[in-house]
């Protein structure tokens, strides 16, 4: 992608490099860009981090993950911008820009994934890569008005991509409309989608978080989703508080992050910006012991909610607690929204469930998703809903 061909600031601005695909393939003649955390020959990786750019260098192989795609005949057209070592819901990169939300310009495209959901929504290209720690994929796929998908952790090879918390990151990816979401998620995930009865829980703790307006927004949502897939049961599904459910994503993903990224901090001294620096100097204080009681506690919160969810049942949960804030939002407004959205999304990471954001909502006149979770390795299922839904909603196709 040329940096002439990119209004948007989606892509990284780095000198086109052709990227080798197969001519054919069940993805052929769709174009895909990749977020910046995963490797891809003839491109350096910067995670989003000047200095880590500098270290990188031109890459001489793709990561394992991206090269599915291209093998399958999709062709790669740049690297997507990423927050900055992919710590941060916001879609801002200090050194970078921060890409354009494609159904609002006036507010955040929501991050870490925010370039690939930009390129995505701005029709810079058919689908997008990226990854999701803490909301990296649903929280942009909300803002910007997309499907997008965070498979069950562990179900795909990492490797050639740069970390930030091993046992919550996965990678997704996210599409305009159902039918390429369908056909990019039937490739990587090698089964067909499936269609087959479930049972349907709301969450109502996860309810009682969003105001009235929010939660009237998403009423067309809910009777979508029990039109095509039938009654919605209410039901609380926690057996901890939201206190106990945040700290154990976040003593995990802190701990795991200074690990990661600690030695490079250290050593180097990057610059890092507002937030980023922050969440960083407070990971470098979690201890071993609250990472090993955050273990504990994720345990704990899995077994019940398999439990929970028995054979059939499917969660159903706001994805993000509002649409995306306005881009001049002051940070103080933005730690609150981010406080606030980790309620929503620390369950998919701490239990490793797969979990698929649909635009089905809108509020104040911008994309407000709405979430489907279900047990590991799902995904499928998740995917054969959302065409389910999509039809019964009568979204309109979005492809280029």
């Amino acid at each position: 992608m040329t940096i002439q061909q990119d209004q948007f600031q989606a892509f990284m601005p780095y000198p086109h490099s052709p990227v080798a695909h197969a001519t054919q393939g069940v993805l052929k003649g769709l174009t895909f860009g990749v977020k910046d955390l995963f490797d891809v020959a003839g491109y350096p990786t910067s995670a989003g981090q000047p200095h880590m750019l500098a270290l990188s260098g031109v890459k001489q192989s793709t990561a394992p993950f991206v090269q599915r795609f291209l093998d399958a005949g999709a062709q790669c057209v740049g690297k997507t911008v990423t927050d900055e070592l992919a710590f941060s819901l916001n879609g801002q990169n200090a050194h970078f820009g921060a890409p354009l939300n494609g159904a609002d310009p006036q507010r955040l495209s929501g991050g870490s994934s925010s370039g690939s959901a930009s390129a995505v929504a701005n029709k810079l290209c058919d689908f997008a890569l990226g990854s999701d720690t803490g909301g990296s994929i649903r929280a942009p796929a909300s803002h910007n008005g997309l499907f997008g998908l965070r498979p069950t952790h562990g179900r795909f090879d990492m490797s050639g991509s740069h970390a930030l918390a091993p046992s919550l990151d996965a990678p997704g990816w996210f599409a305009r409309d159902v039918a390429v979401f369908t056909r990019v998620s039937e490739l990587v995930l090698s089964e067909p989608s499936k269609t087959q009865s479930v049972r349907l829980i709301l969450g109502q703790e996860f309810w009682s978080l969003l105001t009235p307006d929010v939660q009237a927004a998403l009423k067309p949502a809910l009777d979508a989703l029990e039109s095509a897939l039938g009654k919605i049961e209410i039901a609380n599904v926690l057996n901890t508080s939201f206190d106990e459910l945040t700290m154990a994503f976040r003593h995990t993903q802190g701990w795991e992050a200074w690990q990661v990224n600690g030695e490079f901090i250290r050593r180097y001294q990057p610059m890092l910006g507002p937030g980023v620096a922050q969440r960083f100097e407070w990971s470098s204080q979690v201890t071993r012991q609250q990472y090993d009681q955050a273990q504990v506690m994720r345990e704990k919160i899995k077994l019940h909610l398999t439990h929970a969810l028995g054979t059939d049942g499917i969660l159903v949960l706001p994805t993000m607690p509002d649409c995306a804030p306005l881009v001049h939002q002051p940070e103080s407004d933005l730690e609150t929204y981010r406080a606030a959205s980790l309620k929503l999304l620390s369950l998919a990471g701490v239990c490793g469930f797969p979990q698929i954001s649909l635009p089905l909502a809108h509020h104040q006149g911008a994309p407000l998703g709405i979430s489907l979770l279900g047990l590991p390795n799902s995904d499928a299922r998740l995917v054969g809903l959302a065409q389910q839904v999509a039809q019964v909603a009568g979204l309109p196709s979005q492809s280029r």
